[in-house]
């Protein structure tokens, strides 16, 4: 199958390269210079995914992702930045992005996470074996606080977490979470082990379907937002970090 990409890049040799790269991989590209031209492209016939740049003239891609979060257009989105602060990765998560590649970049790296994100383009599978899943028990038993009984369903629950996945909607007590799609799926991955620590490579395979390696930041920032959704002040914390090996979701 040929997916569609949208690229929006307002440096023409890096447009060029990546355009002529993504080609040559397979993909059918339509490439941009700036984020009006990326607006009308994605309402005129949507992509199967889109690499946006977030230093364009005019509107910028992190609005660009708002525009399009703001409509319901949940196409996956790659973000392409130069800034590496934290806040700047976390300013693209908010805006709706799914995840980002920092500037210089390998064009393989690119490719990885477009394939990562096509293929969560779909409702995420249930984790069903990895680390320590022996604990999860019997269908219709409880384990490691999340209420196996009501997996058929598609609905989880973890301490006073309730997650729907064909709905793709979580809260947390009577409060409802705006989560991206990615935050969402860490969240569900997360409730669906309760009780089990899950290392950073088990995360990264299945959230990603890649493992950037020991060096990436990547998985720490998406943890850290999701704690400022999920973890609030005057509420128990749920998302705990196991030093060394990875996250696991728990009432301490």
């Amino acid at each position: 199958m040929t997916h569609s990409v949208l690229l929006a890049e307002d440096d023409r040799p890096i447009r060029t390269a990546l355009e002529r790269a993504l080609t040559l991989e397979g993909y059918r590209v339509t490439a941009v210079a700036d984020g009006i031209q990326a607006l009308a492209a994605a309402h005129r016939e949507r992509p199967d995914v889109i690499l946006l740049d977030v230093m364009m003239p005019g509107i910028d891609g992190l609005q660009v992702c708002q525009v399009l979060r703001a409509e319901q257009d949940r196409t996956p989105i790659l973000m392409l930045t130069a800034r590496v602060e934290t806040a700047d990765r976390i300013a693209g998560l908010d805006a709706g992005a799914d995840d980002y590649v920092v500037k210089p970049f390998e064009v393989e790296e690119v490719f990885a996470r477009l394939r990562a994100l096509l293929r969560r383009t779909g409702a995420g599978e249930p984790m069903t074996s990895g680390p320590g899943n022996e604990a999860a028990g019997e269908p219709g038993e409880t384990a490691g606080g999340y209420d196996a009984r009501l997996a058929d369903s598609g609905v989880v629950e973890a301490a006073d977490l309730r997650i729907d996945g064909p709905s793709r909607r979580a809260w947390r007590g009577e409060r409802e979470l705006e989560l991206t799609r990615t935050e969402f799926e860490l969240l569900e991955l997360l409730a669906r082990n309760a009780g089990i620590v899950l290392d950073h490579s088990t995360i990264y395979d299945r959230i990603w379907g890649y493992d950037f390696g020991p060096g990436s930041k990547n998985l720490a920032v998406y943890v850290g937002y999701l704690r400022r959704k999920v973890d609030v002040p005057g509420s128990r914390p749920l998302i705990h970090t196991v030093r060394g090996v990875g996250y696991v979701l728990r009432e301490d």
